[in-house]
């Protein structure tokens, strides 16, 4: 054999064990991914220590801090001045001439409210979800300063409250929730809260039951006016609470891959805090992403974007308080950070939503503004073309002619559904986001005794239930369930 074959002969051997090594290390770490994408038993389960648990400030960011402190300010006067919980429940009232019943709207129908008090709420409104059972009926999840309200708006001009959840500990102006599997996942910035699991499949025989009642029948011919809406009055137990954080700011959940990510909270320096809900009532930790630090609010997807690198992976589009931060969270042990962009005039990167195709954004800036005097008050939608993960770029803004304070975004069949506060639901095109171009549609505003950028008003909505119907949830007043006409 010659030098030049032993040589040959040496490097194919070499590259074979290479190869080898290479192949049992993408065995193993399939392994253990599985491991954690699956759950664990009580023994091996991974528990949120050491570095999971960094947050050196009190909210687990001073801009939150600074942020949180002034909207107690602000609720604590107008809880001082009556106006949080002062207003009744109302039945249906068409959009005519710009009104409905006191409300000025455009395009959208109010076919109720059921106030704070009906709702069961002890202290002001706040987050809302919603969750559709397999008989077609459609719940609502309304979070309030004590607890949970849940309630049936299969029939949206008579909900029915079929009962309250209570906080795990004590009450908070915060509340968040999402639904997975027929689960409600609830956290909150209460402290030592954790995340309350409850079985909404319960809300079914709840709901069929009085359905049965001779009560019903009676209940139909109810004035709402004069008697506010059906309240059933049962208190309600979580199914189990998981407790590898204590309080959290928002609740994420990607329900194609089945992971929560829980942001906001005292650990993984307030970023992602990844759980598995494979088993739904059995929640697992499994990692962290805290190399940016707070998180305020994220959308994760399982990416089918334009940018073919991640095709498939699990993505999530985090809300870093001054930067757009994308993140690749397909594997729970090894996120790895994609970009991280800032803007002009960044206060607060609040929370946005991303278009079906996945090629463009919409975000908003919750402090933008009161900060910008250029904005004169004047809210700001964010649009964003985020086509290559690795380099985002914001392409255009919508200026609204309301001044107001934008909050949550979910897009939704062409639209952008925004509770915007003072100026109540608003809906813009999101049809054609690459033109960096948008208009307003139509508008419902819930609070229309004030018209600045003030924390008064719509915290959020649900725009996803099949009937078309909107819920809405009102810091001051409570639930609006809305019909867009459109």
């Amino acid at each position: 054999i010659t030098h030049n074959s032993r040589v040959h002969i040496v490097i194919y051997h070499c590259n074979l064990t290479i190869n080898l090594i290479k192949m049992l290390a993408s065995i193993v770490t399939g392994i253990l991914y599985a491991s954690a994408a699956t759950g664990a038993t009580a023994e091996t389960a991974k528990r949120c220590t050491g570095d999971c648990l960094r947050a050196t400030q009190k909210y687990g960011s001073p801009r939150m801090y600074g942020v949180m402190e002034e909207k107690k300010i602000w609720w604590t006067k107008e809880a001082a001045e009556g106006v949080i919980g002062s207003t009744d429940s109302t039945g249906p009232a068409a959009c005519v001439d710009g009104d409905a019943n006191g409300y000025p709207c455009s395009g959208v129908d109010l076919q109720s409210m059921v106030s704070l008090a009906d709702l069961g709420c002890g202290g002001q409104g706040n987050d809302i979800w919603g969750w559709t059972d397999g008989e077609g009926n459609e719940y609502v999840v309304a979070g309030c300063a004590d607890g949970s309200s849940m309630v049936d708006v299969t029939d949206p001009t008579r909900p029915v409250v079929l009962g309250f959840l209570p906080t795990e500990t004590v009450a908070s102006s915060w509340r968040d929730m999402k639904v997975h599997e027929g689960r409600a996942y609830i956290g909150s910035e209460a402290a030592g809260h954790g995340l309350q699991v409850y079985d909404m499949h319960q809300l079914t025989a709840l709901s069929a039951q009085y359905r049965a009642s001779s009560r019903f029948d009676e209940d139909r011919t109810r004035n709402v006016t004069e008697h506010g809406h059906v309240n059933l009055g049962n208190t309600l137990s979580p199914t189990t609470v998981y407790k590898e954080f204590g309080s959290s700011h928002n609740i994420v959940i990607n329900e194609e891959t089945g992971f929560l990510y829980a942001v906001g909270s005292k650990t993984c320096a307030g970023g992602l805090h990844m759980v598995d809900l494979s088993s739904p009532d059995d929640p697992q930790f499994v990692g962290c992403y805290s190399d940016d630090g707070y998180t305020h609010d994220a959308e994760c997807v399982v990416y089918t974007g334009p940018d073919s690198e991640y095709s498939g992976h699990e993505i999530c589009f985090n809300y870093n308080e001054d930067t757009l931060t994308i993140v690749d969270v397909t594997h729970k042990d090894a996120p790895m950070l994609l970009s991280r962009y800032g803007y002009e005039g960044a206060q607060y990167t609040h929370q946005g939503w991303l278009n079906p195709e996945q090629t463009h954004l919409m975000m908003d800036d919750e402090l933008d503004e009161q900060k910008e005097k250029s904005l004169d008050g004047h809210t700001r939608t964010m649009i964003w073309d985020v086509s290559k993960l690795d380099s985002p770029r914001l392409i255009g803004n919508f200026y609204s002619s309301e001044q107001s304070i934008d909050h949550n975004q979910y897009i939704h069949k062409g639209w952008s559904w925004q509770s915007n506060y003072c100026a109540g639901l608003r809906v813009l095109d999101a049809s054609d986001l690459s033109s960096g171009k948008s208009s307003e549609k139509a508008f419902f505003d819930v609070s229309p005794e004030c018209d600045t950028a003030v924390f008064s008003g719509t915290w959020s909505n649900y725009p996803y239930f099949a009937s078309g119907n909107i819920a809405v949830q009102s810091i001051e007043k409570g639930l609006f369930m809305l019909k867009p006409t459109f």
